[in-house]
């Protein structure tokens, strides 16, 4: 057994000396996506150009960006690391994250679609009073997206400081800020396009580097499953127990079905995912990349199982949680176990790729949120220049981009699983209750809506401030202190007060709202119809 540590120990430091190649794929990688960026935004001059590319993607192209939008670098790097120590229980958010997207397809993406023009505040502000709808839209979005924003750079930093051997706090935030800069050159210069093939790319790149990996694993073991399995039972400290549930959760099962709610509910209503359905010209299309989206990531998801349970055979859970990083270098680990540094370099140029076009997809939604909700329809009264919602669009990613370089620093070396929570538990309790009871009850009324979104964002901010994630332990935000709620996830509580705030404030609203706006509702979001007139503008 030591001679086996000494040997990942001489791995590490051979990632550690060899950043001149990590460097280089990285340089490689960010060249060609600034190309295609460039390439890709010489059509940038409308609105609908900016934020929905035009509605110029065919339905595999965009099943496949949604793809690239929805796999962050937590699906990639979190998942594997979680199955490689806890076996079944870190499968378990690969199942959450499948189910998430069936029932986001399945409820919200298509109806969606048909209504809305660019924003997720389109649809909430179609029958509703516009102004006060449409800024509460706009603050839940904004929400959403900074906290997420926080944990995909955070992520990175921890990422590019492994890979190049930096282990100063000075360090890893300069490399915080050089992902930020490029996050925003992306955005300013490409715009939805150029962040649709970004994502594309980065699917391509992503999917291809785990089926391979997979296949790579698999061929060790014979091609058997079981023999995998009984690798991983004999490297594991746990043994038999990663095969079985309860090794994470089993001490507090309401925490697990806490964090569940909020991972299966969350994606429905997160912004970045929903409007990736703008960039298509049609609902047919729409739908094709509905039936492209699934595929591609439940085979992702399917792989990343594989990967999980070959990091904790071949790498062993220790090595891995001792590694720089920690749970989060399962995957290159096991690269540099299976086809050395060049496999390596690859597979974290890939995980950076992933962090970078996750980010893209959040700022450009955030930049959208705030110009066209907030600037365009709440400020000026929709009273704006054709152009001038692009302009303050390109100057809101620039001011998003600095806090985001702020915020990654800030949150380098903290818990930032939180920040991930807390984003799909904020869109889970804010937004979700809203958009299905926009879309499916004739009855719900403005005051619901307000109160539904302030009411279930303030609940999730509130109780994932006084839980353990803040205080009281050694993985918290603060190590001092006792925690007065005891769940990691707000949203056992945040997610059902949230729909019963909205079901609240329109019973006890006294004026009905316009029925045939309801009506003309119903029609858009079932049939398409008035959507495509609404495309062609």
């Amino acid at each position: 057994m030591n001679e086996f540590f000494a040997s990942v120990e001489a791995a590490v430091t051979t990632v550690e000396n060899n950043p001149i190649l990590n460097i280089s794929i990285f340089g490689a990688f960010v060249a060609v996506t600034l190309f295609i960026v460039i390439r890709a935004s010489r059509n940038n001059k409308t609105a609908a150009d900016y934020y929905a590319a035009g509605r110029s993607f065919t339905g595999p192209q965009n099943g496949f960006a949604i793809s690239g939008d929805y796999l962050s670098a937590a699906s990639f790097l979190g998942i594997c690391g979680a199955i490689a120590i806890n076996g079944y229980d870190g499968f378990l958010y690969s199942i959450g994250f499948l189910v998430a997207w069936l029932v986001a397809l399945l409820l919200v993406a298509e109806l969606m679609r048909n209504t809305g023009k660019f924003t997720m505040a389109d649809v909430l502000s179609f029958r509703l009073k516009e102004r006060p709808v449409r800024m509460a839209a706009a603050i839940t979005t904004l929400a959403v997206c900074f906290f997420y924003l926080l944990a995909q750079m955070a992520g990175a930093g921890g990422l590019v400081s492994l890979l190049l051997g930096i282990t100063d706090q000075l360090g890893q935030s300069l490399v915080v800020a050089v992902v930020g800069v490029l996050m925003i050159v992306y955005v300013l210069v490409g715009g939805m396009k150029g962040t649709t093939w970004v994502q594309i790319v980065k699917a391509f790149l992503l999917i291809g580097g785990a089926l391979v990996m997979t296949i790579w694993v698999l061929a060790i073991n014979g091609f058997s499953l079981n023999a995998l399995l009984e690798s991983a039972v004999a490297a594991s400290p746990n043994g038999e127990a990663i095969l079985g549930p309860g090794l994470q959760y089993g001490s507090n099962p309401w925490d697990f079905i806490s964090l569940a709610i909020a991972l299966v509910l969350g994606t429905a209503g997160l912004p970045h995912v929903l409007m990736r359905f703008y960039t298509v010209p049609t609902a047919k299309e729409a739908r094709r990349s509905v039936v492209w989206a699934i595929w591609l990531i439940g085979l992702f998801y399917l792989l990343t199982l594989v990967l999980g349970y070959g990091a904790g055979a071949l790498v062993g859970p220790e090595a891995i949680a001792a590694a720089p990083g920690g749970v989060n270098s399962a995957a290159p680990l096991l690269a540099l176990h299976l086809g050395g540094p060049i496999l390596l370099g690859f597979i974290s140029a890939v995980a950076f790729a992933t962090i970078l076009a996750v980010v893209a997809g959040l700022t450009i939604t955030a930049a959208a949120s705030f110009a066209h909700d907030i600037y365009a329809n709440v400020v000026k009264k929709g009273n704006v220049a054709p152009d001038g919602e692009v302009k303050v669009a390109r100057r809101t990613v620039v001011v998003i981009g600095i806090l985001a370089i702020l915020g990654g620093i800030g949150v380098q070396g903290q818990n930032v699983a939180f920040l991930v929570a807390l984003a799909f538990a904020v869109a889970a309790s804010a937004n979700l209750p809203t958009i299905l009871y926009s879309l499916f009850w004739r009855k719900f009324t403005t005051r619901g809506a307000v109160w539904s979104m302030y009411g279930g964002l303030a609940a999730a901010v509130i109780l994932i401030f006084l839980s353990p994630v803040f205080w009281g332990s050694e993985t918290s935000v603060f190590k001092v202190g006792t925690p007065i709620w005891p769940l990691n996830n707000p949203g056992i509580v945040s997610i059902p007060l949230g729909f019963f705030l909205g079901w609240l404030g329109s019973v006890t609203s006294r004026r009905a709202e316009d029925r045939r706006k309801a009506a003309e509702m119903d029609v858009r979001s079932l049939t398409g119809f008035g959507a495509e007139k609404a495309s062609s503008h």
